[in-house]
């Protein structure tokens, strides 16, 4: 019987030029890459094209409409902080930390216990969202509505509810405002439905559902705490799609269209408007003023000649240099002044 021969050992061991050949082919990296298509067809795109998509934590959300959506609210962090600073009295400092989307239930389960959340709806969109202030910021804004100081109290515990009635005054603000800025795509109408101090026992959504969060730092007397938005997707969809297509064709035309010249109104041609040349302001004392008299002088810096202000009816609307034009004197103009 015939036995099979075994291979050689020499065969099964590779020469060193042949293992620096198999690291150069492994070390060279493919700068594209096969697509199998759902026709069954093959294609080559670029590696750099291809995005990873982590289904542990998903994005429904383009980078471009993450981009608009963080400029957006950007502008109304800086609106909020204006509101609730007049509001409060007192200097309310707002910085965005972090804007991202996360699943229901890993948001609920990253929040602290206790805390303070609030649930709202916009009206006509569907779904129900949540603002979560830390109970120590709480507490914070209502010693400064009781007329307090805003020195930051250590207490973590949930709010009784005279202080959350206090709390809710500045909630309908905040709320109130994240409406008011999509003003220019959708009428909104905010509406707070209820509150809770543990974010485990929240059934307001499903625990796959995307949440958008907007994370903000707040920065009020000696209190550094954060507050955090979370909307669902499934409510801020018909925004996002409204967002596309507003603000692209908006671009598109601002690029294209031609600037539009302005148009004289014949009925000012005849309009009479007083002119006037100021010299710039000369200090002098009281008591200098007190012993003036006829023939003093007052002795001119020639910085004085070449700024002069031209008023058009009242308003400082140019700067010249003082000369002679004949027998009379003549201001030649230098430099426009911002109105």
């Amino acid at each position: 019987m015939d036995t099979p021969e075994s291979p050689s050992p020499s065969s099964e061991v590779l020469s060193s030029s042949d293992v620096e050949r198999l690291l150069a082919e492994v070390a060279v990296e493919q700068p594209t890459t096969t697509v199998h298509k759902a026709s069954g067809e093959k294609d080559t795109e670029c590696k750099e094209s291809i995005h990873s998509y982590d289904f542990r934590q998903p994005s429904c959300l383009s980078a471009t409409e993450l981009r608009k959506l963080r400029l957006r609210h950007e502008e109304f962090i800086r609106a909020l902080a204006s509101r609730l600073s007049m509001y409060l009295r007192l200097e309310f400092a707002l910085q965005m930390s972090k804007l991202h989307t996360v699943s229901f239930q890993k948001f609920t389960e990253s929040l602290a216990n206790p805390t303070h959340l609030t649930l709202f709806k916009v009206e006509p969109l569907r779904g129900i969202c949540l603002l979560e202030i830390s109970p120590r910021l709480g507490l914070t804004i209502v010693d400064r509505l009781l007329g307090g100081p805003a020195h930051s109290i250590n207490a973590e515990r949930e709010l009784s509810e005279i202080e959350v009635g206090l709390l809710d005054q500045a909630i309908s603000i905040i709320v109130g405002e994240w409406c008011n800025h999509w003003s220019g795509l959708q009428e909104l109408r905010p509406a707070l439905l209820g509150h809770e101090s543990n974010g485990r026992f929240l059934q307001t959504s499903p625990h796959d559902t995307v949440m958008l969060v907007l994370a903000m730092e707040t920065r009020v007397g000696d209190c550094v705490e954060q507050m955090q938005i979370a909307i669902p997707y499934y409510t801020l969809e018909p925004l996002v799609l409204k967002l596309n297509t507003t603000l692209e064709p908006l671009a598109h035309q601002a690029e294209t269209s031609p600037a539009t010249s302005l148009r004289w109104n014949e009925r000012l041609d005849d309009l009479k408007i007083p002119v006037t040349a100021e010299w710039p302001e000369l200090p002098i004392t009281v008591r200098q003023l007190t012993q003036l008299k006829v023939g003093d002088l007052f002795p001119l810096s020639p910085q004085f000649v070449e700024r002069v202000q031209i008023r058009l009816a009242k308003l400082p609307k140019f700067i010249g240099r003082l000369g002679t034009r004949g027998p009379c004197w003549a201001v030649e103009l230098t430099e426009v002044l911002k109105s």
